[in-house]
Protein backbone atom coordinates (compact mmCIF):
# COMPACT_ATOMS: atom_id res chain seq x y z
CA UNK A 1 0.00 0.00 0.00
CA UNK A 2 1.06 3.40 -0.79
CA UNK A 3 2.00 5.82 1.73
CA UNK A 4 0.34 9.49 1.14
CA UNK A 5 2.36 11.92 2.19
CA UNK A 6 1.83 15.70 2.43
CA UNK A 7 4.70 18.30 1.16
CA UNK A 8 3.65 22.05 2.44
CA UNK A 9 5.67 24.89 0.25
CA UNK A 10 6.44 28.57 0.12
CA UNK A 11 8.75 27.89 -2.64
CA UNK A 12 11.70 28.77 0.31
CA UNK A 13 14.96 26.74 1.12
CA UNK A 14 13.53 25.68 4.57
CA UNK A 15 10.62 23.73 2.67
CA UNK A 16 13.28 22.30 -0.03
CA UNK A 17 15.12 21.00 2.72
CA UNK A 18 11.88 19.90 4.40
CA UNK A 19 10.92 17.62 1.00
CA UNK A 20 14.61 16.63 0.97
CA UNK A 21 13.94 15.37 4.25
CA UNK A 22 10.73 13.11 3.75
CA UNK A 23 12.17 11.66 0.42
CA UNK A 24 15.39 10.39 2.97
CA UNK A 25 12.98 9.33 5.61
CA UNK A 26 10.80 7.31 3.69
CA UNK A 27 13.33 5.98 0.68
CA UNK A 28 12.54 2.51 1.08
CA UNK A 29 8.48 2.85 0.87
CA UNK A 30 5.95 3.56 -1.97
CA UNK A 31 4.87 7.46 -1.52
CA UNK A 32 2.60 9.39 -3.03
CA UNK A 33 3.99 12.84 -2.44
CA UNK A 34 1.59 15.68 -2.65
CA UNK A 35 3.44 19.39 -2.75
CA UNK A 36 1.22 21.78 -2.06
CA UNK A 37 1.10 25.78 -2.84
CA UNK A 38 -0.85 27.81 -1.50
CA UNK A 39 -0.74 31.37 -2.92
CA UNK A 40 -2.61 34.64 -2.12
CA UNK A 41 -2.56 37.94 -3.69
CA UNK A 42 -2.22 40.57 -0.52
CA UNK A 43 -0.08 39.78 2.16
CA UNK A 44 -3.34 39.72 4.52
CA UNK A 45 -5.58 36.31 3.69
CA UNK A 46 -8.56 37.36 5.05
CA UNK A 47 -8.44 40.52 2.18
CA UNK A 48 -7.54 38.18 -0.48
CA UNK A 49 -9.98 35.73 0.31
CA UNK A 50 -12.61 38.80 0.38
CA UNK A 51 -11.57 40.67 -2.96
CA UNK A 52 -9.63 38.23 -4.91
CA UNK A 53 -12.26 36.84 -8.19
CA UNK A 54 -11.04 33.63 -9.97
CA UNK A 55 -10.24 35.21 -13.44
CA UNK A 56 -9.22 38.95 -12.40
CA UNK A 57 -5.89 39.76 -13.14
CA UNK A 58 -4.46 39.57 -9.71
CA UNK A 59 -5.88 35.81 -8.92
CA UNK A 60 -4.40 34.53 -12.67
CA UNK A 61 -1.07 36.23 -12.08
CA UNK A 62 -0.88 34.86 -8.47
CA UNK A 63 -2.28 31.10 -10.00
CA UNK A 64 0.59 31.25 -12.77
CA UNK A 65 2.99 32.11 -10.37
CA UNK A 66 1.93 29.11 -7.96
CA UNK A 67 1.72 26.88 -10.67
CA UNK A 68 5.59 27.96 -12.29
CA UNK A 69 6.89 27.94 -8.70
CA UNK A 70 5.60 24.09 -8.14
CA UNK A 71 6.65 22.96 -11.68
CA UNK A 72 10.29 23.87 -10.89
CA UNK A 73 10.13 21.62 -7.77
CA UNK A 74 9.43 18.80 -10.04
CA UNK A 75 12.11 19.67 -12.55
CA UNK A 76 14.68 19.87 -9.28
CA UNK A 77 12.77 16.75 -8.02
CA UNK A 78 13.82 14.80 -11.67
CA UNK A 79 16.87 15.97 -11.71
CA UNK A 80 18.10 15.65 -8.12
CA UNK A 81 20.26 12.29 -6.37
CA UNK A 82 17.11 11.60 -4.83
CA UNK A 83 15.63 10.36 -7.95
CA UNK A 84 13.86 6.86 -6.85
CA UNK A 85 11.17 4.70 -8.49
CA UNK A 86 9.19 4.02 -5.71
CA UNK A 87 8.73 7.77 -5.06
CA UNK A 88 5.72 9.61 -7.06
CA UNK A 89 5.33 13.02 -7.13
CA UNK A 90 1.96 15.44 -7.44
CA UNK A 91 1.43 19.34 -7.20
CA UNK A 92 -1.66 20.78 -5.92
CA UNK A 93 -2.13 24.36 -6.49
CA UNK A 94 -4.59 26.44 -4.29
CA UNK A 95 -5.86 29.80 -3.07
CA UNK A 96 -7.16 30.03 0.74
CA UNK A 97 -5.64 30.35 4.06
CA UNK A 98 -2.72 28.14 4.33
CA UNK A 99 -4.00 26.11 7.60
CA UNK A 100 -7.30 25.72 5.58
CA UNK A 101 -5.86 24.44 2.73
CA UNK A 102 -3.72 21.69 4.39
CA UNK A 103 -6.69 20.84 6.50
CA UNK A 104 -8.73 20.16 3.03
CA UNK A 105 -5.99 18.28 1.23
CA UNK A 106 -5.59 16.00 4.39
CA UNK A 107 -9.16 14.84 4.35
CA UNK A 108 -9.40 14.63 0.65
CA UNK A 109 -6.21 12.51 -0.28
CA UNK A 110 -6.34 10.58 2.87
CA UNK A 111 -2.85 11.80 3.91
CA UNK A 112 -1.19 9.71 6.89
CA UNK A 113 1.68 12.46 7.78
CA UNK A 114 2.84 15.99 6.94
CA UNK A 115 6.52 16.73 6.37
CA UNK A 116 6.92 20.40 6.69
CA UNK A 117 9.42 23.20 6.89
CA UNK A 118 9.51 26.47 9.23
CA UNK A 119 11.35 29.74 8.82
CA UNK A 120 10.62 31.15 12.26
CA UNK A 121 8.72 34.46 12.66
CA UNK A 122 12.12 36.81 12.48
CA UNK A 123 13.12 36.53 15.53
CA UNK A 124 16.90 34.75 16.78
CA UNK A 125 14.13 32.41 19.15
CA UNK A 126 11.48 31.87 17.23
CA UNK A 127 12.42 28.70 14.98
CA UNK A 128 9.11 27.39 14.61
CA UNK A 129 7.02 30.10 12.33
CA UNK A 130 3.59 30.57 13.08
CA UNK A 131 2.27 27.90 10.35
CA UNK A 132 4.10 25.13 11.53
CA UNK A 133 2.96 26.26 15.35
CA UNK A 134 -0.88 26.07 13.92
CA UNK A 135 -0.24 23.29 12.01
CA UNK A 136 1.39 21.31 14.94
CA UNK A 137 -1.60 22.61 16.81
CA UNK A 138 -4.57 22.44 14.93
CA UNK A 139 -4.88 19.97 12.53
CA UNK A 140 -5.59 16.97 14.87
CA UNK A 141 -6.17 13.75 12.50
CA UNK A 142 -3.00 13.41 11.15
CA UNK A 143 0.59 13.42 12.49
CA UNK A 144 3.39 16.56 11.42
CA UNK A 145 7.27 16.06 11.36
CA UNK A 146 8.37 20.16 11.75
CA UNK A 147 11.98 20.06 9.89
CA UNK A 148 14.22 23.08 10.99
CA UNK A 149 15.92 24.66 8.08
CA UNK A 150 19.64 23.01 9.47
CA UNK A 151 18.29 19.57 10.30
CA UNK A 152 20.83 17.03 8.95
CA UNK A 153 18.73 14.97 6.14
CA UNK A 154 20.12 11.44 8.05
CA UNK A 155 17.84 8.79 9.55
CA UNK A 156 17.14 9.55 12.70
CA UNK A 157 19.45 7.10 15.25
CA UNK A 158 17.84 8.47 18.48
CA UNK A 159 14.47 9.73 19.32
CA UNK A 160 13.89 11.65 22.42
CA UNK A 161 10.36 11.39 23.54
CA UNK A 162 9.62 13.86 26.53
CA UNK A 163 6.70 12.93 29.34
CA UNK A 164 4.95 13.48 32.70
CA UNK A 165 3.54 9.94 32.82
CA UNK A 166 0.44 12.16 33.60
CA UNK A 167 -2.05 10.63 31.59
CA UNK A 168 -2.38 6.92 29.83
CA UNK A 169 -1.67 6.25 26.26
CA UNK A 170 -3.11 4.31 23.41
CA UNK A 171 -0.71 2.24 21.38
CA UNK A 172 -2.60 4.17 18.30
CA UNK A 173 -1.05 6.91 19.17
CA UNK A 174 2.54 6.27 19.76
CA UNK A 175 2.26 4.14 15.63
CA UNK A 176 4.29 6.57 13.98
CA UNK A 177 7.25 6.99 16.81
CA UNK A 178 7.24 3.02 16.82
CA UNK A 179 7.44 3.02 13.09
CA UNK A 180 10.09 5.53 12.64
CA UNK A 181 12.26 3.66 15.80
CA UNK A 182 11.55 0.33 13.83
CA UNK A 183 12.32 2.17 9.99
CA UNK A 184 15.20 4.20 11.11
CA UNK A 185 16.61 1.15 13.78
CA UNK A 186 16.67 4.03 16.40
CA UNK A 187 16.54 4.32 20.06
CA UNK A 188 13.89 5.65 21.81
CA UNK A 189 14.66 7.88 25.30
CA UNK A 190 11.75 8.09 26.96
CA UNK A 191 12.39 11.78 28.98
CA UNK A 192 10.88 12.37 32.41
CA UNK A 193 11.47 16.11 33.93
CA UNK A 194 9.79 16.89 37.45
CA UNK A 195 10.02 18.80 40.34
CA UNK A 196 8.76 15.52 41.98
CA UNK A 197 11.01 12.86 43.49
CA UNK A 198 9.13 9.79 42.67
CA UNK A 199 6.25 9.25 40.28
CA UNK A 200 2.62 8.24 41.43
CA UNK A 201 1.01 5.12 41.06
CA UNK A 202 -0.77 6.48 38.50
CA UNK A 203 2.79 7.53 36.75
CA UNK A 204 4.13 4.45 37.54
CA UNK A 205 1.16 2.70 35.68
CA UNK A 206 1.64 5.10 32.57
CA UNK A 207 5.11 3.71 32.48
CA UNK A 208 4.51 0.37 32.63
CA UNK A 209 2.30 0.68 29.30
CA UNK A 210 5.13 2.33 27.46
CA UNK A 211 7.40 -0.50 28.60
CA UNK A 212 4.69 -2.57 26.62
CA UNK A 213 4.06 -0.84 23.36
CA UNK A 214 7.77 -0.42 22.82
CA UNK A 215 8.71 -4.12 23.58
CA UNK A 216 10.97 -5.15 21.12
CA UNK A 217 12.51 -1.74 20.33
CA UNK A 218 15.82 -0.14 21.67
CA UNK A 219 13.98 2.25 24.31
CA UNK A 220 15.79 3.24 27.99
CA UNK A 221 14.12 5.87 30.18
CA UNK A 222 15.52 9.02 31.79
CA UNK A 223 14.89 11.67 34.24
CA UNK A 224 16.15 14.99 34.94
CA UNK A 225 14.79 17.25 37.73
CA UNK A 226 14.64 20.67 39.15
CA UNK A 227 14.75 22.11 35.35
CA UNK A 228 12.29 24.16 32.85
CA UNK A 229 10.91 21.53 30.72
CA UNK A 230 11.83 23.74 27.78
CA UNK A 231 15.94 23.92 29.22
CA UNK A 232 15.51 20.18 30.17
CA UNK A 233 14.60 18.82 26.77
CA UNK A 234 17.21 21.33 24.76
CA UNK A 235 19.94 20.16 27.02
CA UNK A 236 19.19 16.41 27.10
CA UNK A 237 19.06 16.68 23.15
CA UNK A 238 21.78 18.83 22.53
CA UNK A 239 24.14 16.64 24.96
CA UNK A 240 23.36 13.21 23.52
CA UNK A 241 23.33 14.62 19.68
CA UNK A 242 19.96 13.44 19.54
CA UNK A 243 18.17 13.06 16.11
CA UNK A 244 14.62 13.87 16.53
CA UNK A 245 11.89 15.31 19.29
CA UNK A 246 8.36 12.79 18.90
CA UNK A 247 5.62 14.54 21.44
CA UNK A 248 1.66 13.31 22.10
CA UNK A 249 -0.17 16.70 21.43
CA UNK A 250 -2.87 16.08 24.33
CA UNK A 251 -5.41 18.76 24.16
CA UNK A 252 -5.43 20.45 27.08
CA UNK A 253 -2.35 18.92 28.67
CA UNK A 254 0.87 19.07 28.41
CA UNK A 255 1.53 19.37 25.08
CA UNK A 256 -0.92 22.59 25.46
CA UNK A 257 1.50 24.47 27.69
CA UNK A 258 4.51 23.58 24.94
CA UNK A 259 2.10 25.53 21.99
CA UNK A 260 1.43 27.88 24.09
CA UNK A 261 3.97 30.61 26.03
CA UNK A 262 6.59 30.14 24.26
CA UNK A 263 7.90 26.81 24.66
CA UNK A 264 7.71 25.03 21.39
CA UNK A 265 9.80 28.24 20.50
CA UNK A 266 12.50 27.48 23.35
CA UNK A 267 12.93 23.92 22.28
CA UNK A 268 13.63 24.94 18.60
CA UNK A 269 15.95 27.42 19.61
CA UNK A 270 18.93 27.13 17.59
CA UNK A 271 17.33 23.17 16.82
CA UNK A 272 18.44 20.73 14.39
CA UNK A 273 16.48 18.64 15.47
CA UNK A 274 13.07 17.85 13.31
CA UNK A 275 10.06 17.45 15.75
CA UNK A 276 7.33 14.40 15.08
CA UNK A 277 3.95 15.97 16.56
CA UNK A 278 1.20 12.85 17.03
CA UNK A 279 -2.12 13.74 17.96
CA UNK A 280 -4.66 12.04 21.55
CA UNK A 281 -7.04 10.27 19.63
CA UNK A 282 -9.07 11.12 22.43
CA UNK A 283 -9.90 14.34 21.16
Amino acid sequence: MRRKILLPTDFSKNAWHATKYAIELYKNDDCDFYILNVFSVTSNIMESLLNMEPGSEMYETAKEDSENGLAKILDMLAFSDEENPKHHFKTISTFNSTLEAIKNVVEEKDIEIIVMGTKGSGSSKAVYGSTAVYVMEKVRNCPVIVVPEDAVHTMPKEIVFPTGYKTYFKKKELNYLIEIAQKCNASIKILHISSEKKLDDKQIEHKKMLEEYFEGLNYSFHSLSHMEIATGINCFVESRESDMVAFINKKHSFFDSILTHPLVKEIGYDSKVPILVMHDLRN
